[in-house]
């Protein structure tokens, strides 16, 4: 699986990119857990569900030049659903990273891949 950087406000995470259907559909599913600095970006996606799910996350959805333009803190494992209908992309962190690293929206994301 492809791994992109994407920062902004000083601060960066490693996310995995999950860009077709097997990839999203699997998504973090059965997973443990969500290693801090790290997320899973989904693309194409305007919409999430936790089933499944062990952990809790924040789901922060992109638009196509990666500004955000959601973004749902601590959606809960088993239970939470969310969507944004013109979003292209969400990027799942662990629960509160978004805040701790000060995004929020209307902050563009600057996307750098990683070729290793």
């Amino acid at each position: 699986m492809k791994t992109m950087i994407l920062s902004a406000e000083n601060n960066s995470i490693e996310a995995k990119v999950a860009d077709n259907f097997l990839a999203r559909f699997l998504g973090l599913m059965g997973k443990k857990s969500l290693p801090e600095g790290q997320g899973l970006l989904l693309s194409p996606c305007s919409s999430i569900h936790m089933m499944f799910m062990n952990f809790p996350i924040d789901a922060v959805f992109l638009d196509n030049d990666y500004q955000i333009i959601k973004i749902v803190p601590h959606l809960r494992p088993w239970l939470g659903f969310t969507y944004c209908f013109t979003a292209q992309a969400c990027l799942e962190l662990p629960s509160g990273t978004a805040n701790m690293l000060g995004w929020r929206e209307g902050i563009k994301l600057t996307p750098l891949y990683n070729n290793s």
